[in-house]
Parts: C-alpha cells; structure tokens; sequence
C-alpha cells in the first residue's frame, strides 16, 4: 500500500465534550488513509488512546494558563491558545516531513483561520453542535439581533431569516452575546464566529436526515457545498469498548450492566447533565425528590465539585437519598460510561442537558429524552428534539424554570410508556444507524470530504 500523503491537522477546543467527537471524527479518517496530527494538551492527552495507528499522531501543546481569574474562562484559554499555540504550529508545520494539507479546527477557534493563511492551507471548521445551533450562532454574530428591552430576561429575541423562524427569550441567548462589560472580549469572540463564515468548508457531528433544513441554510450562508455532515461519529461498531471513550469512569461496566441486566425492558431512566454542568441546590433537590417521589428506577450520574467550585452553588446528593433508594436507584459521582447505559435494553428515558453529545448518543439509543438544558447551545438543541423533531418532552429549562417536584415526577413517570415520542425516538435511532452504515449518508458524506482532501495535495 501506497503511503497516504494527505495530512490533516486536527485542532480541537481543550474539552472532553470538544474533543472527544473530533478524535473520532479521525479515527474515521485515517481509515480512509488520511494523515492526522491531533492537537491536544497535557491534560487531555490520555483522550487519545496511545498507539492508536501511525496514521495517528500528536502535537502537545502547552496547558492554557488564567493568570487573570476575574476573565471569562473560555474567553481566556482561547486568547492563551491564540497568542501561545500560534506560534509553536506554525514552527511545526514548517519542519515536519509531511506538510500539513489542511487544518480542521473548534469553532471557538476561529483565528486558525489566520494560522492556515500563514500555512497556506485551507481551514474547515469542526462544529461539534448541529447545523441548527450554528445557523443560530452565525446569525447571532453575524446580524447582532437587538433586545429592545435589555433590563427584561424574557424579551424575545427572533431569527426570522432561519428555517422556522425560531425565537427565544434574551435570558436563553449565549452569555458570551449578552455579556457586554468588557468591550474588547465581545468584540474577540465575534471576530472568532465571523472567521468561521469565511472558512474554506464545515464538517458537523450530525447527519443530514436530522437537520436538512438548516445544512441547505448554512450552505446558502457559506455560498458554497463544502458542508459535509459525517456523524454521529460514534464508536458503535469499530469495536472500541464505550468505557475507554472519554474519561476513566468511576463506576466500571460490568458493575452497570449487572445492575441494569435485572431491570425489565425500557423501565430505566438515566439522569445526566454532561462533564460540565454542576447542578444548584435548588435543582438538586427538585431532581431528588422527583426521582424518589416517582418510584421509578434510575441511574444518576452527577459531577463531584473540585477546589475551584467552593464558592458556588453546587447541590450535593444527601447520603440520605441513596440509603432510601438502594433498591432502584443506582448513583454515579463522577464520570459515567454514558454509551453503555443508553445502549442497555432496559434503559428507556434520558434526563438530558441536551448538550449535542449526548443528544446524539440518546438518538443511537432510541430512547425518549427529558429536556433539561442549561445554556450555550443547549436551548436551541431543546428546541430542535422537542418542537421540530417530536423526539423529546420538557422537563425544565435552566434554573429560570426549575419545575415543581410533582411536574417533574408526572413527566419522569410518563416517559417510560408507549407515547407518540417513543415512536418518534425509534424512528430516529433507524435513521441514525442508517447514515452511518455502509452506503449510509454520513459514510458518503465523509467519503466525499476525502476525496476533496485527496484533491487538495494534488492540486
């Protein structure tokens, strides 16, 4: 076999929830004989599994730094990343045997646009949200919609020129929108979302049955076809355990299985907010109650605060409610093996922050999923699951609208029958599973991205 020459430069944001569908977005490309070096930091090295193939390479770069703790923290690792990690690429490309051919990096990382100008490669964007949350973004940034009435959370804000002319009370938009206090960092961030418009091709974790209307919007917004929508890029069948993706988990899956194998058939909910989410006390408690009120069984998986959450509201799960509820409930502090327990046969609802990997992961399933969503695009991706695809019901909506415990109890116990949702989940997991077999949509799509890398060292 021919040594691949095409060499792809994957730059994703420094978050398990980033990174993770990028790595395997390039665990699906270096099957195709594609090069790629991913761009990772220390502590996020062991996301990649070592070894893996040498088509699979890494490039360390350094850890970002907060030197100042009163700037928004995602706004300061990708000015760190910007100013430090610059440099150190361009060197690299420069002296590496195989130049690089293109680079594919974050969305929040939009001044790569610059660095692959300085490499003089063409730059795709990686959005690890759907089409529909960045049609929102790039109006959002693009139009600058105004707030007639900023002191109002709940003045609407309407994006009349997408497909279903969605809206949203101001609350619901991007923090990193409505935070105007320093100038300099909203202007940044526009500056980084406004690179994305210019980038030579966007390659989405999503698949075009789920979405059309808004891949054919982003193409109209791009001005061109080089949208390819490849995913769920998920480790279904290429025979990577589930437990090995992501973290180390704090319980193993032979512990979960055993647990679930005693349940009867979709009689399980599973409750989780992601790797970023940190529940208050309030909704902590509402969540408790609810779930022993409900007498259903279920796994919880919350995250453990570290040192730097001491000052906030963070609820904790009272020892108490794990004693009353042994019986049916099984409680994970810590990292969950989030594939394992959706994909088990007696699990039939998903509790979700709707953050788009586990969006993603719930479709696979075919379970219902219960909308919780927290912030960034999490609303819109809500929205999407409930209104557009009939798939999901709400549950809440942050912590402006926690629901009372006895709402929250009727829509946990409801999602466990045989309701129109259900239909709709199973109709979807089809459609999911469909895109990425052989001859699927997502496999044609990510056939068709690599012929134009292919093209790109020819030319």
């Amino acid at each position: 076999m021919s040594i691949p020459q095409t060499h792809l430069i994957a730059y994703p944001f420094p978050t398990s929830g980033h990174i993770i569908p990028l790595i395997d977005l390039t665990k699906n490309l270096i099957t195709r004989n594609i090069n790629v070096t991913v761009l990772l930091t220390p502590s996020n090295q062991h996301l990649l599994p070592p070894n893996y193939s040498p088509l699979l390479q890494t490039l360390v770069l350094p850890s970002p730094q907060f030197p100042n703790p009163n700037q928004n923290r995602l706004i300061a690792t990708i000015t760190f990343m910007h100013q430090h990690h610059y440099p150190i690429i361009l060197q690299w490309a420069r002296v590496h045997h195989l130049p690089p051919s293109a680079i594919i990096s974050d969305f929040f990382l939009g001044w790569t646009h610059l660095l692959a100008r300085d490499l003089d490669v063409p730059r795709l964007v990686f959005s690890p949200s759907g089409a529909f949350a960045l049609s929102i973004s790039f109006s959002l940034w693009r139009d600058l919609p105004q707030n007639d009435n900023p002191d109002d959370p709940n003045s609407v804000v309407s994006f009349p020129n997408l497909p279903n002319s969605p809206f949203y009370p101001w609350w619901q938009i991007s923090h990193l929108f409505r935070d105007k206090k320093v100038e300099q960092d909203w202007e940044m961030m526009r500056t980084m979302f406004l690179f994305n418009l210019d980038a030579w091709g966007v390659v989405f974790n999503s698949f075009i049955d789920l979405e059309p209307a808004y891949f054919d919007h982003i193409k109209k917004e791009l001005g061109h076809e080089r949208v390819w929508a490849v995913g769920p890029v998920l480790p279904l069948d290429s025979g990577t355990e589930p437990e090995e993706r992501g973290e180390a988990s704090t319980v193993s899956c032979l512990e979960l299985t055993t647990w679930l194998d005693k349940r009867e058939d979709r009689s399980v909910v599973y409750v989780c907010f992601g790797s970023r989410t940190f529940l208050t006390t309030a909704e902590m408690d509402v969540l408790t109650s609810a779930l022993e009120l409900s007498g259903v069984h279920f796994i919880l998986s919350v995250r453990v605060p570290d040192e730097r959450r001491v000052e906030e509201d963070c609820g904790k799960i009272s020892s108490g409610f794990i004693e009353r509820v042994r019986e049916r409930g099984f409680v994970i502090q810590g990292w969950a093996s989030q594939l394992v327990i959706l994909g088990h046969r007696a699990v039939g609802a998903f509790l979700t922050h709707c953050g788009w990997n586990s969006v993603l992961e719930g479709l696979v399933s075919g379970v219902v999923m219960l909308t919780w969503p927290m912030g960034a695009d999490q609303y819109t991706n809500a929205k999407l699951l409930v209104d557009q695809l009939g798939v999901a019901v709400q549950a809440a909506e942050g912590d402006e609208k926690i629901p009372e415990i006895n709402d929250l109890v009727k829509v946990i116990k409801g999602s466990l029958g045989r309701t129109k949702e259900r239909v709709r989940a199973e109709e979807l997991r089809d459609a999911a599973l469909g895109a990425i077999k052989e001859n699927g949509s997502s496999q044609k799509q990510l056939d068709a991205l690599v012929k134009e890398l292919n093209e790109l060292k020819n030319d």
